[in-house]
């Protein structure tokens, strides 16, 4: 399992990346940033960073206001 902004528990599966992680969660914001166990995921490299089984996942969608 990883555990995706402290509040939801998602099923681990072999070769998981940031990307998928995104889709299982329904998440499609423009722009939102990732953070897998601390470390900052550049958007380019969602569909190829790995996410280990046990870690701990941040997804913040950014909002402009005006």
């Amino acid at each position: 399992m990883i555990q995706v902004n402290d509040r939801h528990e998602v099923p681990w599966r072999e070769g998981m990346t940031a990307a998928d992680v995104l889709k299982e969660m329904n998440y499609t914001y423009h722009e939102i940033i990732v953070k897998v166990d601390g470390e900052l995921v550049p958007k380019e490299a969602y569909d190829t960073t790995t996410v280990p089984d046990g870690a701990d996942v941040k997804a913040i969608h950014l909002i402009a206001g005006g």
